[in-house]
């Protein structure tokens, strides 16, 4: 028996002379990833009946535009120089194509799925030093090129015909003809494989070894936390606990000194408590999340160009884990015996929500000012506040409930006194912000050689493929932040500062300053992004993230001190 396979756009098979779904994306400065316009934006030859192709939200979320394009290619069917139009060029539409040229503006499509490149044209400097004497030129001519597998699609490549270029230079009226040709050449490479070309960049030896190098230099970095936190720590906490020990055992009243002299005043719950207990369940949450984006990256979903995945797996995978947030808040907030419940569950809800709206509706207004593609519809706005009201905030409300309900108790080997003692005056080194400025160091140091491959994925045009070293950079990130915390932790008792809820969250979170004030470098010193659209794109929305990485090492940091305290308090005899 033969079973056929019908040739369709779906399956990504095709007969000889079948139409390839060929779609225009969008247009842009080559060095402003965020700054990206509609195809035909530009005064390109249209279809004449241009139909805008049906977009999922993260492809909205991602940017994308896409349209008919005006090319129009049949499965295996060379084309030599077809045109596609003869068009009169107006003075306006000749300063666009210049600016265009001038920004290093490229175009992107979609052939098959499979995404195409190309500029828009070239300057010529002409060995000229003054640019007000450079030549600028639009490329009229596109070569595409296109490699199939019997009845698929496997390959895709534009050239420009650097002989077919127009002067627009001066403004003047110019009639252009637009060109394009298909090649169409045989290969062995497999459907399933014909994304590996885009991992390629990452899996080059070099490319790897400096990958690894990153690792192993984070690796040493936890070594050595991790040799100091055994040397250093358990060596003075086995002192100590000999040395109470003695104390209980010889009976005598002495004045007790170091971290068991605020025995009574250690687990005093802290101020502002539902704000507190607010930042424990936002960062639980966000945890969360990125955990499952991290299981969803290794077992391949977010593979090369699979458009708007990584936004969709953001929107429904934060909006099915605010239940985490709302569970953990009220449950840790009725804990320190907190009352007011509701409100806390309101400021869970919108502790890291708020910002990050606020931030966006800036950015959507100056892209809507930009009238650029990365300004989202009305009508996905709506289905986002839709999805907030209908589904995160009721999941929120549910988790909080259950939470509320809980009957797990606050765990504590010591009673609270009932006045607090006065705290010693400490020197300013042990103050709040140096040691904030310590605990951030640390573990910044043992991601940033990574940190700068990712930042060129998501704001360059490199793809990064190597998810398994980010995330064992992220486990480093997470150890080195625990063990820099509670040594933190550790000094601030001995000195007979009590305080430490607030400090350890404030101290683990402060790798998060050091992320965005790498935003500073990296935008000044290692990359080319200028205009105020995209640098209020990046420097807007890496303090969002920079503010998400404050949540969750936070949330790590305080979950680490608190485990470090209850041990060595359970480890003495507090009367």
């Amino acid at each position: 028996m033969i079973v056929t396979v019908a040739s369709s756009a779906v399956n990504h098979r095709y007969l000889a002379g079948d139409p390839v779904p060929f779609y225009a994306n969008k247009v842009g400065p080559y060095h402003n990833p965020s700054e990206t316009y509609r195809y035909f934006d530009l005064p390109f030859c249209s279809p004449e009946r241009a139909k805008d192709k049906f977009e999922a939200l993260g492809e909205v979320l991602n940017g994308d535009r896409l349209v008919d394009s005006p090319y129009k290619v049949d499965f295996h069917v060379d084309v030599e120089s077809k045109s596609v139009c003869r068009k009169k060029l107006t003075k306006e539409d000749v300063a666009k194509f210049r600016n265009a040229v001038s920004n290093d503006y490229y175009f992107q499509m979609y052939f098959d799925d499979l995404p195409v490149w190309g500029f828009i044209g070239k300057v010529d400097k002409d060995s000229q030093t003054d640019p007000r004497d450079y030549k600028y030129f639009l490329y009229s001519h596109i070569r595409f090129t296109i490699l199939y597998n019997n009845d698929r699609v496997i390959e895709i490549d534009a050239h420009a015909a650097v002989d077919a270029v127009v002067d627009v230079t001066e403004d003047e009226d110019t009639e252009v003809e637009f060109l394009y040709s298909v090649k169409w050449e045989g290969t062995s490479t497999p459907f399933a494989s014909r994304m590996d070309r885009f991992l390629l960049p990452s899996m080059l030896p070099h490319q790897l070894r400096i990958h690894w190098f990153s690792i192993i230099n984070s690796c040493g970095t936890v070594l050595l936390l991790v040799g100091f936190f055994g040397t250093i720590l358990l060596r003075i906490l086995k002192n100590d606990f000999r040395r109470y020990a003695e104390d209980d055992e010889s009976g005598e009243d002495q004045d007790e000194t170091g971290w068991k002299n605020i025995h009574g005043d250690v687990f005093r719950f802290p101020m502002n408590k539902s704000l507190f207990a607010a930042f424990i369940g936002s960062g639980t949450q966000l945890i969360a999340l990125t955990i499952s984006i991290f299981i969803l990256a290794i077992i391949g979903v977010f593979y090369p160009y699979n458009r708007g995945a990584l936004f969709t797996a953001l929107v429904v995978i934060y909006t099915l884990t605010s239940g985490i947030a709302g569970y953990v808040a009220a449950n840790f907030y009725r804990q320190i015996e907190g009352t007011n419940w509701i409100r806390n569950l309101l400021l869970t809800g919108c502790l890291f929500c708020g910002p990050l709206f606020a931030t966006f509706c800036f950015l959507n207004t100056v892209a809507i000012l930009y009238n650029s593609t990365a300004a989202l519809p009305f009508g996905t706005i709506t289905v986002i506040l839709l999805v907030w009201v209908l589904v995160t905030l009721p999941l929120l409300i549910l988790g909080g409930i259950a939470g509320k309900n809980s009957r797990v108790e606050f765990q504590v080997p010591c009673r609270t006194t009932k006045y607090p003692r006065e705290i010693p005056q400490l020197p300013w080194c042990r103050g709040t912000v140096p040691q904030m400025a310590i605990a951030g160091f640390l573990p910044f140091s043992a991601i940033y050689m990574e940190l700068y491959y990712v930042f060129t994925s998501i704001w360059g045009h490199r793809v990064y493929a190597v998810y398994s070293i980010l995330f064992l950079t992220f486990v480093i990130l997470v150890i080195v932040t625990a063990f820099v915390t509670v040594t933190l932790t550790y000094f601030q008792l001995a000195a007979e500062d009590h305080k430490w809820w607030w400090r350890s969250f404030l101290s683990g979170g402060s790798t998060g300053l050091f992320i965005y004030g790498y935003c500073f470098y990296y935008y000044y010193a290692r990359s080319y992004m200028s205009g105020f659209m995209q640098t209020s794109f990046f420097f807007g929305y890496m303090a969002c993230v920079s503010y998400g990485f404050f949540l969750m090492l936070g949330t790590v940091a305080f979950h680490s001190a608190l485990c470090f305290v209850r041990y060595i308090y359970r480890s003495i005899k507090c009367e």
